[in-house]
């Protein structure tokens, strides 16, 4: 039902788009919009995930330089069948973490310094989860996709108030400075209406993965709290990538409404407490071996995880 509903919203800004276009430009601008938007897609499909680490001032690390953390995206991959992505860090002390890339093959996961401090082995495997069923459902392409198509209808608006709008059939001075208005905020509803439906998805599918939907749902809880707390300066530059991230990075947020990138952690936490119960209390699936090494389980970074049952212990 989260695939029709995404299908559903993604015609909806597409239809948008091309309504915008034509009310504003008639046959003629819409068609001149459309080549635009196409090109901006072209550009956002080989180079996003390249702009949005460089927003970020993420910095690419191996197994030499961050053995822990690649070795525990390496175990997850291979538990998801996906290829290894490439990993990232970001020197910010707010617990975040995101993934990016056109596709499995040309993806890439990236979490803060922030993150790696605050969570336990455990809850940053959950994460780490979260962000490989986001690969592995393509919702990395799907939300350059609606954030390119959001772009270019607010694009459009800009243009429809420049020129006075389609002086034929148009919707007149008046009627541009509302679109001008109105058609950038549905397009932005419509985009944080995927985002939404899809974290739900990646929360659900991330949780299989692991086999604990409990670690996700602390985790979630831990990054909630610090995101609140902690400004993410390089996203409150980049507004625009808020939807990217495990949890909203921006401050003022928290509500489960309309305007929120995000579903409320509640909902969320909620949501993975259910799906624990239909594991049985919690253990699921669990991976039959230790990581690489054969090392007792231990807290990301070198401090003693809690003791609990699955893939780390």
């Amino acid at each position: 039902m989260s695939y029709f509903k995404t299908a559903i919203l993604l015609a909806g800004l597409a239809g948008l788009f091309m309504g915008v276009g034509y009310l504003l430009g008639g046959a003629g601008g819409a068609t001149i919009a459309l080549v635009i938007a196409a090109a901006m897609n072209l550009f956002a499909y080989w180079n996003s995930d390249r702009m949005v680490l460089s927003m970020h001032g993420a910095h690419e690390v191996d197994a030499r330089s961050a053995p822990d953390l690649v070795r525990l995206v390496g175990d997850l991959a291979g538990r998801a069948g996906l290829p290894m992505p490439r990993v990232f860090v970001m020197d910010n002390p707010q617990p975040n973490a995101f993934a990016t890339g056109r596709n499995p093959q040309n993806a890439a996961v990236a979490v803060t310094t922030g993150l790696m401090g605050s969570l336990t082995r455990e809850e940053l495997a959950g994460v780490i989860a979260h962000e490989l069923a986001h690969i592995k459902n393509h919702d990395t392409l799907l939300m350059t996709i609606t954030a390119t198509i959001a772009g270019a209808i607010s694009m459009l608006a800009q243009f429809g108030m420049f020129f006075g709008g389609n002086r034929n059939n148009g919707p007149g001075v008046i009627g541009s400075l509302a679109m001008m208005i109105l058609a950038p905020l549905g397009a932005m509803l419509v985009q944080m209406a995927i985002s939404r439906t899809r974290e739900y998805a990646a929360d659900d599918l991330g949780a299989r993965i692991v086999g604990q939907p409990m670690w996700l749902a602390s985790a979630l809880a831990k990054i909630a709290n610090g995101a609140q707390r902690i400004e993410n300066p390089s996203a409150e530059h980049n507004p625009a990538t808020a939807h990217l991230f495990i949890i909203n990075p921006l401050s003022g947020h928290g509500v489960d409404n309309l305007f929120a990138t995000h579903p409320a952690t509640e909902n969320r936490i909620r949501a993975l407490q259910e799906l624990s119960r239909q594991f049985g209390g919690g253990a699921g699936m669990t991976m039959s071996a230790a990581p690489a090494g054969g090392a007792p389980p231990r807290g990301p970074w070198g401090g003693a995880a809690p003791r609990r049952r699955g893939p780390w212990g």
